[in-house]
């Protein structure tokens, strides 16, 4: 026993040498290009030092370990399991490696387009469509590692051939039994190409007004006005309708309804309107009508349409004028509120219908 470590020690003193200078080198060298990256603007080296640090020094370590082993005097020493093992995990930590490149990619992608701006449509679109994208990058990468792993046993190579033959059989059975996972992966697909949705859209969706916080290959997430969330399967926006006022452009336009007596002035109604909006912030100064859009036998309907720059300004907007509006005619025109008119007409005797009504409940 004694013999054997006495044998094992220069391994152990060799590989100890190289894993010390091999972290010690890749410590240093990380340190260089991370006050490098400190002292540019780019993103992407600072994105490749944040997400690549650990995948990179383990890959250092078990390539120290690798090459050490195959040194011609190390041959005899080092078992094949550990062999084995060693090429199971620099698998494994390539795949990792790539896995923490797409967020790398997705850092620097991302942050050449701002989604903060007022005209964020195609920022919003790349957006949509690298989230995604990474997704489905991320679970190809973790199928294919796991999958070169297994091709590292003779057994499962041995049964390459046969699994090929039945892949017809197995495909079948498997598509029937994955129906729902394989549409919503294709629905995950196919909203990144087309994007019906994308990320901050302002959607109507099970009546609900909120704006797309998340899309995954499985599920969208929809903060609502309220700051609840609606989890909506990823499906749903291929099968069912629903609205995205944000699909083309972020502008929109608002209407508030009123309702006044016959004699409100309709210009001076319209020339409030306009001075409202040309005070107010929240207005883009494209659309300013307001036009009779009906009339009952008590009170006519006036619609006021104005323009904002997106779903939240017309919101605010709306709310503005409605609240300046109404105090406008109470204040102006106070007679041209809506009222409910009744006409009195006398009797042979000389008194009205009202009193005799009153009369009339006095005796009952």
């Amino acid at each position: 026993m004694l013999a054997n470590i006495r044998d094992l020690q220069p391994v152990i003193w060799l590989y100890g040498i190289a894993l010390i200078v091999g972290v010690a080198g890749h410590y240093v060298v990380f340190q260089i290009v991370r006050r490098l990256a400190k002292r540019t603007r780019a993103t992407f080296d600072n994105a490749l030092v944040s997400h690549c640090y650990r995948p990179l020094q383990w890959i250092v370590i078990l390539m120290i370990v690798r090459v050490v082993g195959k040194l011609p005097s190390m041959k005899s020493q080092v078992p094949e399991v550990a062999e084995h093992a060693s090429a199971l995990l620099l698998i494994a930590l390539v795949g990792w490696f790539l896995i923490r490149m797409t967020y790398v990619l997705e850092d620097y992608v991302l942050s050449r387009f701002d989604v903060d701006v007022k005209d964020n449509l195609k920022a919003r679109k790349i957006h949509t469509q690298f989230r995604v994208l990474k997704r489905i990058a991320i679970v190809i990468v973790g199928i294919l590692a796991f999958g070169a792993m297994l091709m590292t046993f003779d057994r499962v190579r041995q049964l390459g051939t046969t699994v090929l033959a039945s892949a017809g059989v197995v495909g079948i059975v498997v598509g029937m039994a994955a129906q729902r996972t394989i549409a919503t992966f294709i629905a995950g697909l196919q909203i990144a190409i087309t994007q019906p949705i994308r990320v901050d859209d302002v959607v109507i969706v099970e009546n609900e007004w909120g704006r797309i916080e998340e899309i995954t290959l499985t599920y969208v997430v929809v903060r609502i006005w309220d700051l609840r969330r609606l989890i909506v399967p990823i499906t749903y926006f291929i099968e069912s309708p629903f609205q995205n006022w944000t699909r083309t452009s972020a502008d929109i336009l608002g209407t508030v309804f009123l309702y006044a007596d016959y004699t409100v002035p309709i210009d001076a109604v319209r020339e409030e309107l306009h001075n409202i909006l040309k005070k107010s912030d929240h207005w883009d100064s494209k659309v300013c009508v307001l036009q009779v859009t009906n009339a009952s036998d008590r009170t006519m309907e006036l619609r006021a349409l104005m323009s904002a720059a997106d779903a939240s300004e017309a919101w605010t907007l709306r709310c503005e004028v409605r609240e300046k509006l109404i105090e406008f005619i109470k204040r102006e025109y106070p007679q041209a509120l809506p009222k409910v008119r009744a006409e009195l007409h006398q009797l042979k005797d000389g008194s009205d219908i009202g009193s005799h009504v009153g009369e009339k409940g006095d005796r009952d």
